[in-house]
């Protein structure tokens, strides 16, 4: 099967990415909500382009462990720094938000945070149990690090048993240098394979971007590798850069195009392909889910 060609580089955003802001008073409850008790979302920090429908409809996605980032990944719109101390009562809020928000999939991710020495595992282990025990019937999903490859910490967030684990490899290895300077493309389809491994048959999932540079075998490839270590999940979005200070969107893909990658995923074996130009690791996350239940 081969992809259709790709369209010519495009310096404005074509039609099908321009987002309609919302008109309903939801959106501010919703963000008022998330304020009011402390919490970090990856919907604002990352400046997700789904914000406006997601916080219309009462769903979020929490960044827990910090603002400040360990690691500077080029794409990312999250500060790099210094974080502060973890925030013990964190996990609770979590749940709280959650509980309030109604959410019955609740999707937790983090900060990478290399500075603690199990990167932040047992923080999610904890989040995980806090959502339990305030929503009893809830599945979670969590959207990790990688840990520095540190099989005990992984294990520490399997033990807490996720619905959905989540890690992304964001994009073509050849483009590490430049994307994600200090992460590696090997030992992010480790922890995926450990996780597809596991006898808790807890499904693996993964995500990456396309329009960084990557070329349509590299995409190919990527997906195979994915398809390779039992990845029961892969989400394809379009790279949208945050600021002038983020590298610039090098294509743009038509949705045909994403439908042609979907398509060459299920013929690997990933019966979960979502796949279009906005898409995201945690976008209709719970639909996703649900169907990998079916």
């Amino acid at each position: 099967m081969s992809l259709p060609k790709n369209s010519e580089p495009c310096l404005r955003i074509p039609p099908w990415l321009r987002v309609k802001l919302p008109s309903n008073t939801t959106f501010v409850g919703t963000r008022g909500l998330l304020e009011g008790l402390g919490l970090n979302t990856v919907c604002q920090s990352a400046r997700c382009p789904n914000t406006w429908e997601c916080f219309s409809n009462s769903v979020a996605t929490f960044l827990v462990m910090g603002r400040e980032c360990t690691r500077n990944c080029a794409f990312c719109n999250i500060n790099p720094g210094a974080p502060e101390p973890l925030d013990a009562d964190e996990p609770r809020r979590v749940a709280e938000g959650a509980a309030r928000l109604g959410l019955k999939h609740v999707v937790v991710t983090s900060v990478t945070r290399d500075d603690l020495p199990d990167g932040g595992a047992a923080h999610f282990a904890a989040t995980i149990r806090k959502v339990r025990d305030r929503l009893p019937g809830c599945t979670v999903e969590v959207l990790i690090p990688d840990f520095r490859g540190d099989a005990a910490a992984l294990e520490t967030v399997l033990a807490a048993r996720p619905d959905v684990l989540n890690h992304n490899v964001e994009t073509a290895p050849r483009l590490y240098p430049a994307i994600r300077p200090q992460a590696d493309y090997a030992q992010s389809l480790e922890l995926l394979r450990r996780v597809a491994a596991d006898t808790r048959g807890i499904p693996a999932k993964s995500g990456l971007m396309v329009g960084l540079g990557e070329t349509d075998e590299e995409l190919k490839q990527t997906i195979r590798d994915l398809a390779g270590v039992g990845c029961a999940m892969i989400t394809v979005g379009q790279y949208m850069r945050p600021s002038r200070l983020h590298p610039p969107v090098v294509r743009y893909m038509v949705p045909e195009e994403f439908e042609a990658l979907a398509e060459f995923g299920r013929s690997l074996g990933v019966a979960k392909m979502f796949c279009a130009p906005l898409v995201r690791s945690s976008y209709h996350a719970a639909e996703l889910a649900q169907d990998s239940d079916s």
